[in-house]
């Protein structure tokens, strides 16, 4: 939203472009700070489709959407960008939280017109260690390494789990035609099945035989999430097939109306992927489920629990990868050989308990 024109004391430029996942990570740790620092005018710049899942923001953020695949693709671009935005806003810092070549070039220029920089800390050492398997070795959190770039701007810092639900503070709840009335004793739970990385992925015929199982419970809901051509078709037949079951992937829909969705359901069942990081920005809880990548890497949602992480402790090669960036090395993926009853029974038993 744009800031109306009292002054600020300082205004700060806030740099994450990708990915969906790492962006909506922003959120819990970015309005909060704002929040707790109201003389300052924060500026955030993303993508386009990134920067509609911004609502309700503080009334001091200025969220901003490019594409750095047509107007502001390649580092020419970026350079004047900075120089662009600088003429407008004034910076007097940035929050760079993506730390690649085209943040570090916006950094480079505003530099020289002397403003102060404060870049994320991507911690490769810990992550050679963690990738040696080292049993002690953690990464910090994403939210704690994006807090640390906050903290060395000097500003003010409000607790760690200030956070709750992007709906803080509105008189409504969220309404959208994708979320219909739920009735007292239902269960609805959203189900993410894919994954931008096959190594993160759990085998779909295994996952289907989980969707068919809770759908099949009494008063149990399921409604999957995916996006993209192949994602809609691979997701069709089990919301034709099953009772109960609904794909949202056949209806175009913005971020408002998965919020509203997922702000009604009771749990998720993802992968270590963006739909997790969606979750937690509504307080829904995930049981997440990792192959390749494991909650070490520092990449487990906002204000989830590790007690419903479900992974092979007994997978002496995991993890293989930070991101699941990496092809299996066996060719098998053996690190997702997880029965579906292991995730049934976990998501049941984290239903009921709510």
């Amino acid at each position: 939203m744009e800031t109306n024109n009292q002054s600020y004391k300082r205004t700060i430029l806030v740099i994450r472009f990708t990915a969906l996942g790492d962006v909506a990570m922003v959120i819990p740790v970015l309005y909060p700070v704002c929040r707790a620092n109201p003389d300052v005018r924060f500026v955030m710049l993303t993508q386009e489709w990134p920067a509609t899942m911004m609502i309700n923001a503080p009334e001091n953020l200025v969220v901003r959407g490019i594409n750095v695949r047509e107007k502001h693709m390649g580092l020419r671009a970026m350079w004047r960008l900075a120089s662009d935005l600088h003429r407008e806003f004034h910076f007097d810092a940035v929050a760079d939280l993506h730390g690649v070549l085209r943040s570090w070039t916006m950094d480079l220029r505003l530099q020289l017109k002397g403003v102060k920089v404060a870049r994320i800390n991507k911690h490769r050492a810990l992550r050679r260690q963690l990738l040696k398997h080292r049993d002690d070795t953690i990464v910090p959190t994403t939210a704690t390494r994006y807090r640390d770039v906050f903290a060395a701007l000097g500003l003010n810092l409000p607790a760690p789990n200030e956070f709750t639900t992007i709906t803080d503070g509105m008189s409504e709840p969220l309404e959208s035609a994708l979320a219909p009335e739920k009735g007292r004793e239902e269960r609805w739970i959203a189900v993410s099945a894919f994954s931008s990385h096959a190594v993160k992925e759990y085998p779909f015929d295994k996952l289907t035989t989980v969707i068919a199982a809770l759908a099949s419970k009494p008063n149990y809901r399921v409604f999957l999430l995916g996006g993209g051509k192949q994602e809609k078709i691979k997701l069709r037949p089990l919301g034709k097939n099953i009772d109960h079951v609904v794909s949202l992937a056949e209806i175009r829909h913005g971020f408002l109306d998965e919020f509203a969705v997922l702000s009604r359901c009771d749990a998720m069942i993802s992968m270590d992927s963006a739909n997790m990081h969606l979750a937690s920005l509504v307080g829904l809880p995930v049981v997440s489920i990792w192959g390749a990548t494991t909650p070490a890497c520092g990449f487990l949602g906002y204000g989830q629990s590790i007690d419903n992480a479900v992974g092979r402790d007994d997978v002496d090669c995991r993890p293989c990868s930070i991101y699941g960036e990496n092809k299996c090395r066996y060719g098998d993926k053996h690190c997702l050989d997880i029965e579906p009853d292991v995730i049934i029974e976990r998501v049941v038993k984290l239903v009921e308990k709510k």
